[in-house]
């Protein structure tokens, strides 16, 4: 593992908050230690408080930040005595440690600290470090991790069985840290969670995690358990939009709101979903318990839907029987699909939740087949998987991030969607939580935005087969369509009828009606898999009901278009799907107005 310390970087800073910062972020930069919010890093400083007096703080990350990206503001201080006179209570609920929590910040707009931060005061050095890193938990998830460990590192760090975060643990690591570090001590492993460093000064703290995981990361390569083979699987072209677009459907039912559905195109997870053992090496758990909350604790093998219903509903059943309290059923859908053609596909109501599970998963799959050159991946218990993704406070997480916007797992398709009414309708639904496919015959369609629920693909809609090809890189990048803008459209130069030669007037229709007429009938099947019910929105002309002199074709492409909107949405309407027109008057910035148009008109 690459120390990327930099003493000219280093330079820069003088505050020991600064050097936390900097070397979180140096933390977080490598994704084989952290990903997307996992770890936490705290240092201490004593301050002045407003009467004067000294107070030791506890700058610990809070809760919503990410390492790689963290600034000051993303620390929450707490008062440290307060904190240590906790850790010698013999239990505390989880409400009472998140009151005790908030009511010991020294700044009332700052981010609720982190679940750790008791752990975090009772080790008895300035700067720590924690991460998840792949190598070590690698390592502890197999059947005698533990032993394998103490070879690795020796005295050098302190093992702790796997204790749920929180308060519990918390007390078991002051208890046993207290009996077995010395002055060798220089990490402390979390069985089946992760690792811990510390030191007096931030550049030691982290020297220690890239020490201890490179040992990790050695041992593996001396146990010919580092170079994993990925095996070429040739892509099939058998599967077609429509059968994505009901495996998407079957999703969203069980999950009971629309959802995305990517499927990867990940090397390494067409491999893994082909690996004769992926029955069994993929179903014994997460990594780590608290990538449950992201990707449920199994992945779904092939695509049955109802099996995995019932299976995630028997673990929910026979696991909240022996629960404290009363826990009410999350939705039984998978968010990470294995399958022999369609390799590693991820399921999420944003785009934003599909990367963070398939980089997830992506780091499960490299770490599984680590572990079983080791002798097999063996994850923990579905008893304490269960405890995790039903506890209180990772359940919290995902409700402050639950205000789900309007259009939220649902997908629309809009064309001519680089400039004018199109490119509005892009920002419009992005806006209120689409993923957007746009489609535009210019180049620039594939960066007008840079949000990750948007796909722009550069699109002659007069070509069948190009329509065919981009319907389907859409359905594959986002599980289907549930809406149509049908905005793309020309405007010739104007002439009276009998000046319109028959090319001209073909070339009008090509695009304002054939392209329209073809992009449906290779949508239909698709919008009649929407979960929420398909619907296509034409953008018209006032041309429609009030022509004028000198638009003959224009005028007669978008009426016809009109009268086709009007014929399926009688033929469509069986399937739930609506079809409505709108017809727009004077509206100038778009690439239909020319400067030729314009002057002419």
């Amino acid at each position: 593992m690459k120390n990327l310390w930099s003493d000219k970087e280093a330079a820069k800073y003088s505050s020991s908050l600064a050097f936390r910062v900097y070397t979180s972020r140096l933390l977080g930069q490598d994704s084989s230690l952290v990903l997307h919010g996992g770890g936490n890093t705290s240092v201490k400083i004593t301050e002045k408080n407003l009467v004067n007096q000294d107070e030791e703080i506890l700058y610990v990350k809070g809760s919503g930040w990410d390492l790689e990206f963290i600034e000051e503001a993303g620390f929450s201080p707490v008062r440290m005595s307060h904190m240590i006179e906790l850790s010698k209570l013999e239990s505390l609920s989880d409400p009472q440690m998140v009151n005790e929590l908030k009511t010991q910040l020294t700044n009332s707009s700052a981010p609720s600290p982190s679940v750790e931060t008791i752990l975090h005061a009772a080790l008895p050095f300035k700067f720590v470090d924690h991460t998840h890193a792949d190598a070590v938990v690698t390592i502890t998830n197999t059947a005698n991790g533990a032993e394998r460990i103490n070879e690795i590192y020796g005295e050098s760090v302190v093992i702790i069985p796997y204790v749920m975060p929180g308060f519990d643990l918390a007390k078991e690591v002051v208890k046993i840290f207290s009996e077995q570090s010395s002055e060798k001590t220089e990490g402390m492993i979390l069985m089946n969670h992760g690792i811990f460093t510390f030191g007096n000064s931030a550049k030691e703290s982290y020297d220690r995690m890239i020490k201890l995981v490179s040992k990790a990361e050695d041992y593996l390569m001396t146990h010919s358990a580092w170079d994993i083979k990925i095996s070429e699987i040739p892509e099939t072209h058998s599967i077609q939009v429509s059968e994505i677009a009901e495996l998407r459907q079957k999703v969203s039912k069980v999950a009971g709101k629309p959802m995305l559905l990517h499927i990867t195109n990940s090397k390494s997870g067409l491999s893994f979903s082909n690996n004769k053992h992926v029955q069994s090496i993929a179903t014994r758990g997460p990594l780590t318990p608290d990538h449950v909350i992201r990707t449920k604790r199994i992945p779904m093998i092939g695509r049955d839907i109802d099996s995995f219903k019932n299976e995630y509903v028997s673990y929910f059943k026979s696991n909240e029987a022996n629960a404290k309290d009363k826990k009410r059923i999350l939705d039984p859908s998978p968010r990470v699909l294995l399958d022999k053609e369609l390799g590693l596909c991820c399921i999420g109501k944003s785009m934003k939740d599909v990367s963070v599970i398939a980089d997830i998963y992506e780091h499960t799959i490299e770490s599984i087949l680590r572990a079983e050159k080791l002798g097999g991946f063996k994850a923990l218990p579905a008893a304490d998987i269960f405890d995790l993704e039903y506890w209180d406070l990772e359940q919290a997480k995902l409700k402050n991030n639950n205000n789900d916007l309007e259009f939220s797992g649902q997908v629309v398709l809009i064309t001519g969607a680089a400039s004018g009414i199109g490119r509005a309708c892009v920002e419009s639904f992005l806006n209120r939580g689409a993923a957007v496919i746009a489609l535009d015959l210019s180049n620039s369609i594939k960066t007008i935005s840079n949000h990750q629920n948007f796909l722009g693909l550069v699109c002659d809609l007069t070509d069948e087969n190009t329509i065919k090809q981009m319907i389907k890189k859409g359905v594959k990048y986002f599980g289907g369509v549930d809406m149509i803008v049908l905005n793309a459209g020309v405007f010739p130069k104007g002439k009276n009828f009998e000046d319109i030669n028959s090319k001209e007037w073909s070339d009008v229709f090509s695009i304002n009606f054939n392209a329209n007429l073809s992009l449906l009938r290779e949508l239909f099947p698709v919008l009649k898999a929407s979960f929420s019910q398909g619907r296509v929105v034409v953008i018209g002309s006032k041309n429609v009901p009030a022509p004028g002199p000198g638009a003959a074709a224009y005028s007669a492409s978008k009426a016809a278009l009109n009268q086709l909107i009007r014929v399926l949405s009688m033929e469509w309407g069986e399937y739930g799907i609506r079809l409505n027109t709108l017809h727009p008057n004077a509206v100038f910035d778009t690439g239909i107005w020319t400067d030729e148009v314009l002057e002419s008109r």
